[in-house]
């Protein structure tokens, strides 16, 4: 996740292992099956990936703005299977050098930045050709009817769930941003028990 109110980090730090009991884990796991070299993941969270990054990766740096959402991700640091460096840092401004990473992981992030456009633009700066975005987001629903619910909830939702913005068109900004996608898995994930499915997609995008 990306920049939230303190609130928000503390409560996300709750359900956010709920949720990955209920199959964000094996989504997450899926996301970075491809990583590998340099990796920058924007929105750390808790560090929900890190147990999943494969030995094909040499380094991760992690951003997390979040002050309890870091301090977690500084712990899952320490027993993962890859070196990862975990910083206070935002997805709009990535402190790496210009075509030097080979990997921008973001996971449940893009519905959540002030700016996804801003952020993307990031990624294409840092990532070297023929460098993959490779992602998991939540989006707007492809359903006509629950399409314009969520453009209806989205100004109070975003208020109370950390600036999450469930009418958002990620795969569209992600093309806009000048990155292809290569593949996009789009499916139904309820968070919680009895919360309706929500649109969700996995996804690889890479740079020219």
């Amino acid at each position: 996740m990306d920049a939230h109110t303190p609130s928000f980090g503390r409560s996300y730090a709750r359900v956010g292992p709920r949720m990955d009991a209920r199959g964000a884990a094996d989504h997450r796991r899926r996301l970075v099956e491809a990583a590998h070299g340099a990796v920058v993941e924007i929105g750390a969270g808790y560090g929900a990936t890190f147990p999943f990054y494969p030995p094909a990766v040499t380094g991760v740096l992690a951003l997390e703005p979040d002050p309890t959402l870091r301090a977690l991700a500084l712990a899952a640091a320490a027993t993962a299977p890859v070196p990862i460096t975990v910083l206070d840092g935002v997805a709009e401004s990535l402190p790496a050098p210009d075509g030097s990473v080979d990997v921008v992981v973001s996971s449940l992030v893009l519905c959540s930045v002030a700016e996804p456009s801003a952020a993307l633009a990031e990624a294409v700066r840092v990532l070297k050709p023929g460098g993959q975005l490779l992602f998991y987001e939540h989006v707007r629903s492809t359903h006509r009817v629950l399409g314009l619910a969520e453009d209806l909830l989205t100004p109070l939702w975003s208020r109370l769930a950390g600036g999450c913005h469930p009418n958002r068109d990620t795969p569209s900004t992600i093309v806009r941003a000048g990155l292809a996608v290569e593949s996009l898995d789009r499916f139904g994930f309820a968070v919680l028990p009895g919360n309706p499915p929500l649109a969700h997609v996995l996804g690889v995008a890479v740079k020219a």
